[in-house]
């Protein structure tokens, strides 16, 4: 049985103490709002466990939250896009339930894969990046690159010879989003190397491409008749 004693601190002492402890538990929400939630407890009569549950739910409410934006920054991603952003009314071939079904991540989650295909100017690339993010703030590892740069990112490191190892790189995440696929065409080279990304997460994690070419138009991304047999089924 522990046995606690009261130790006489002041008001000042006890409030120097606390913040003390709370930097090194490492504990910065509870260190910067413990004095605001006191005051609150004290004013609302709160039980010393009450208090205790607000103190604990905002330092991990607040982790999570820091944990999110270091997980959305990692991703990469051009510029911030969200869903409640996209305007569904200029774009009513997109399907808002289907949208907000597969922002909750449970497709992610399965490894399943995500084609959005729409002409320039439709929100592929925003829905791209707004359902990265969401997943990025489910929880899951997201990485972003446009497919050119991911090309060029793989023809280097081929020529550097740590071609697996940057293949295993995009393999570890659980969500690889591919924007702009269609825009240049690739020469076999690149084509093959792009392919060796995408059956590395072939039914493990999940890949979403953005692209202005329907499956029939990506033979011009993919030069190669057996690659694009490939990449374009179903």
């Amino acid at each position: 049985m522990t046995t606690f004693h009261r130790r006489g601190l002041t008001e000042e002492a006890a409030e120097a103490s606390i913040y003390q402890a709370c930097q090194k538990l490492r504990l910065p929400t509870m260190r910067g709002q413990f004095t605001d939630l006191a005051a609150t407890a004290a004013r609302e009569q709160m039980s010393y466990l009450g208090f205790l549950a607000e103190l604990l739910m905002a330092e991990c409410d607040d982790r999570d939250r820091r944990r999110s934006e270091r997980r959305i920054k990692a991703a990469s991603f051009p510029r911030q896009k969200s869903l409640r952003e996209f305007d569904f009314d200029a774009n009513p071939n997109v399907d808002p339930t289907m949208i907000h079904t597969l922002a909750t991540g449970d497709w992610v989650r399965k490894g399943m894969p995500l084609c959005l295909i729409g002409d320039s100017g439709t929100g592929t690339s925003h829905l791209l990046i707004a359902l990265g993010t969401e997943a990025a703030m489910a929880g899951f590892r997201v990485k972003y690159t446009l497919s050119a740069k991911l090309v060029d990112e793989l023809v280097e490191a081929a020529d550097e010879k740590v071609l697996t190892k940057t293949i295993a790189r995009y393999g570890r995440v659980d969500l690889l989003c591919i924007d702009e696929l269609g825009y240049m065409e690739l020469d076999r080279h690149g084509a093959e190397l792009l392919f060796q990304v995408l059956t590395e997460r072939e039914e493990t994690n999940s890949v979403a491409i953005a692209s202005n070419e329907s499956f029939s138009g990506w033979t011009k991304t993919f030069t190669e008749p057996r690659l694009c047999a490939v990449i374009s089924l179903p």
